[in-house]
């Protein structure tokens, strides 16, 4: 993927033309003029449940079938629900009524540059246009298309496709992080480092050095401030809100944050400090109640929503690490979520967290455990970094591999 990176370069001649300036040596035409949207064919979905063909709706994969509608490979195109929606199909393959499919039969062209093409258009933008409620077809032929001389869109597409294989690659790098943190959760909160015996408790089989303890018996729980909407904006004390719960670290995550114009002078306890724990109290997805985040202070003083309980320990041999970690283990997170309460939204309260049960392992061994996730953290967090200048690295080419702006040799 270097390699082929490095080989591009700056065209010498432009012409200008209806989609501004492309390479003399490229041609302009309309959609249609290269490719047609053929409609996809009715399937119940009662015949999506079985098979090893894939059935493609606008969204995407919907369900498998026995027997293929397309051969591979192909292009679909969501034309009601999600408009504009484009996939790859590397397999034969199912297109239901709701899209438009493109295979080798509907276009001269190299498919996967096709694909690349459309991927980078905005259908959006011509559905607002023409009001109608879905992708209307002549709309769509109409989109005019830069195209390049079918060597270049070959290697263009390949270049694209190298980027994809390195982002699916680095996804599951971080899923099987994700899994090996899991497993490895499961055991330390079960059996902890270098244990021999174990006792029956209340949360099941653990070392007998261990101790249970209820949260409410270590810490004091608050709710947090509320507030006017007139309150909310770049003035006043920076606040956390339920949108910065959700990191895959066990940190709160500290971009978005707004302002709350209100003055704490007298309510002191509503300032956050380094080692407080904050609950997610109150959650539109039922899965959402009850995730526990830890504070890391900034360079500023920081408070937090109504929406949110913070947890401030009591006694000094608790690691808040060690033990923001166990409340984001299955065990903890199942009790929390079945003990919510559910409205229009799904509510915790302080009750429930004063009387859930948590385990307390020495202090060093605490540290050996969270010393253990921490590792895999960061390597979630790298690869994750790593993940998003993929994608952006991936966007750029896009942007001047599709117009001609950079050049690939063959």
């Amino acid at each position: 993927m270097v390699e082929q990176i490095s080989s591009l370069k700056t065209c010498v001649k432009y012409k200008d033309t209806p989609v501004g300036k492309v390479p003399v040596d490229w041609k302009v035409a309309s959609l249609g003029k290269i490719a047609h949207l053929e409609y996809g064919a009715s399937l119940p979905d009662r015949k999506r449940e079985k098979g090893e063909v894939p059935v493609y709706g606008s969204s995407g994969i919907a369900g498998f079938h026995s027997k293929a509608l397309i051969d591979r490979p192909g292009i679909i195109v969501g034309r009601k629900g999600t408009v504009g929606s484009v996939n790859w199909a590397d397999k034969n393959f199912w297109p239901i009524d709701t899209t438009y499919y493109i295979s080798k039969k509907q276009s001269k062209e190299y498919l996967k540059w096709l694909f690349y093409f459309l991927s980078n258009h905005n259908f959006e933008r011509l559905n607002i246009t023409t009001g109608i409620p879905g992708l209307n077809r002549e709309e769509a032929h109409s989109i005019l298309v830069p195209v390049p001389p079918y060597p270049e869109q070959k290697k263009i597409a390949d270049i694209l496709t190298s980027m994809d294989k390195a982002i699916e690659k680095t996804i599951q790098v971080i899923e099987k992080a994700k899994e090996l943190k899991k497993g490895l959760m499961q055991t330390l909160f079960t059996s902890g480092i270098g244990h021999k015996k174990s006792k029956k408790t209340i949360l099941g089989k653990m070392p007998v050095e261990w101790e249970v303890k209820k949260l409410g018996q270590v810490s004091e729980l608050k709710n947090g401030i509320n507030f006017r909407k007139e309150q909310k904006g770049q003035r006043g004390i920076l606040t956390i809100d339920v949108l910065n719960m959700y990191s895959s670290s066990i940190f709160i995550e500290p971009t978005s944050l707004y302002r709350v114009n209100i003055n704490l002078m007298n309510k002191k306890d509503y300032i956050l400090r380094e080692g407080d724990i904050l609950f997610v109290r109150s959650s539109v997805k039922k899965e959402g109640v009850g995730w526990a985040c830890l504070f890391k202070p900034f360079n500023e003083q920081a408070t937090f929503c109504g929406f949110l309980i913070r947890a401030r320990l009591l006694k000094t041999n608790i690691s808040p690490e060690f033990l923001t970690y166990f409340l984001r283990s299955d065990r903890v997170r199942g009790r929390l979520i079945s003990g919510a309460g559910h409205a229009a939204i799904t509510n915790i309260s302080q009750n429930t967290l004063q009387d859930l049960d948590i385990v307390i392992p020495s202090f060093g061994e605490q540290k050996e455990i969270v010393k253990a996730l921490s590792l895999i953290d960061d390597q979630i967090e790298k690869e994750s970094n790593h993940l998003e200048q993929l994608k952006l690295l991936k966007k750029g080419l896009m942007q001047v591999l599709l117009t001609g702006k950079l050049r690939v040799t063959f």
